[in-house]
């Protein structure tokens, strides 16, 4: 009776046992504080992704925590965002007071980067979206920044540039009227009211050339022109001058030349390169105006340079002697007749015709400032007629150095095509 009892429990238990293994098990309940949990994903609104494609403002969308959740490519170059942070502190200042009263903000902000690293100017507005979000957009207003400082240097250098010889002329006109017993004095305060008036009207007549350079199109009808009558203009119309400060000019290179272009505006230039070289040369000195056709990869183009064997221009002033009213020796330039901006022009009309400008120099031994034009190319020149007087006489040709590189016609073409290589080259060094 006993074992009879003892195995009807045995089959209890087991059918016990066997229920709790295949009984279906009810879904384990999470008794995990909420606030334990981690929170979901932030999902940005339907079509914010659409819009930030499209705008050429830099855009950043910031999530409650602070991450970057969205950024344009240009929020990124900017520097604004690094992975899903926002690496700008006032940026961040601008989102907590956004997420705190909720109204939209807009300032200009100046961020430094780093030593020597010019400032950038942002315009930045900030807004609040759904569920937390906040949207920054910023615009680099840097560009329009120094354009505006530029304009304003500019307008304050007339102004400074215009009050000098007004107020030379009416001292002299004064000492006109006290000295009008004196015959000599009067004619030696006339003579200086001339020059005043010259350099006015000279200033006046520059002020209004690189305007109208500057202006969306300089070169309204380009036509094809010939190079030997423009240099022939160019160093004719310095004649004079280089003959009363003692200056040799001499046209060499190659001929037959021609460019696209103004011929005015060209003759325009390589006068003032003309004008500087003559201005900036000691008694004795010589000027070379000489053309050669190079190739710049596939690209046939026509280098002009004039050289000299002056005081030449240090290395360090090379970055700022084409802006406008700076002068390398004020005192000197201002000595001459020099306005300041007829390297300015030069730069100007070489960049309207596709073009650009070089330099060369060593102090105590000269310099050769390079224009490279955009040839025109062989098969499409027609033939000019040479330049009558000015290379059929033996020439000598100043190397960078003011030493003579070769004599006549013939040779000094050649001459002046080396130094214009040689210069060229050192240029772009």
């Amino acid at each position: 009776m006993g074992y009879v009892l003892v195995g009807i429990g045995c089959l209890v238990l087991g059918a016990a046992i066997m229920w709790l293994i295949r009984r279906p098990r009810r879904p384990r309940i999470d008794d995990t504080p909420p606030a334990l949990l981690d929170p979901p994903e932030p999902v940005v609104p339907d079509g914010v992704s659409e819009v930030l494609g499209v705008l050429r403002s830099s855009a950043v969308v910031v999530g409650p925590h602070d991450q970057v959740l969205r950024s344009t490519a240009q929020a990124r170059a900017l520097g604004l965002v690094r992975g899903t942070r926002v690496v700008v502190p006032d940026l961040l200042d601008l989102v907590h007071e956004v997420r705190q009263n909720g109204q939209i903000v807009s300032v200009d902000l100046e961020l430094s980067r780093g030593h020597g690293a010019p400032v950038q100017y942002l315009s930045v507005r900030t807004a609040p979206l759904a569920d937390d979000l906040i949207v920054i957009l910023a615009e680099d207003r840097s560009d329009a920044r120094r354009v505006e400082e530029i304009r304003r240097d500019f307008v304050a250098n007339v102004s400074h540039e215009l009050k000098t010889p007004i107020g030379a002329v009416a001292l002299l006109a004064e000492a006109v009227e006290q000295a009008a017993d004196d015959p000599e004095a009067v004619v030696r305060f006339a003579g200086r009211m001339q020059q005043e008036s010259q350099r006015l009207g000279e200033l006046v007549k520059q002020v209004i050339e690189l305007s109208r350079l500057q202006a969306d199109d300089p070169l309204v009808m380009p036509q094809e022109v010939a190079l030997d009558q423009v240099l022939a203009s160019a160093v004719d119309s310095c004649r004079v001058d280089a003959e009363s400060r003692q200056v040799s000019m001499t046209i060499a290179g190659e001929s037959d030349l021609r460019v696209n272009g103004d011929a005015v505006q060209l003759a325009t230039a390589i006068r003032n390169l003309v004008q500087n070289a003559v201005s900036y040369s000691d008694p004795g000195a010589r000027v070379t105006v000489g053309a050669r056709v190079r190739h710049d990869g596939e690209d046939e183009v026509i280098d002009v340079a004039v050289s000299d064997n002056g005081i030449g221009i240090p290395q360090s002033e090379f970055a700022r002697i084409f802006e406008r009213f700076y002068r390398v020796d004020y005192a000197r330039s201002r000595d001459r007749g020099g306005t300041g901006l007829g390297l300015a022009i030069v730069k100007h009309i070489a960049a309207a015709h596709g073009g650009q400008v070089n330099v060369w120099s060593r102090p105590g031994h000269g310099s050769t400032f390079t224009i490279r034009l955009p040839s025109i190319g062989e098969t499409e020149r027609a033939d000019v007629p040479p330049v009558a007087g000015e290379l059929s006489e033996p020439q000598q040709v100043a190397g960078p150095d003011g030493e003579v590189l070769s004599v006549g016609r013939q040779s000094a073409q050649k001459a002046a095509g080396e130094a214009v290589d040689k210069h060229g080259q050192e240029a772009r060094k």
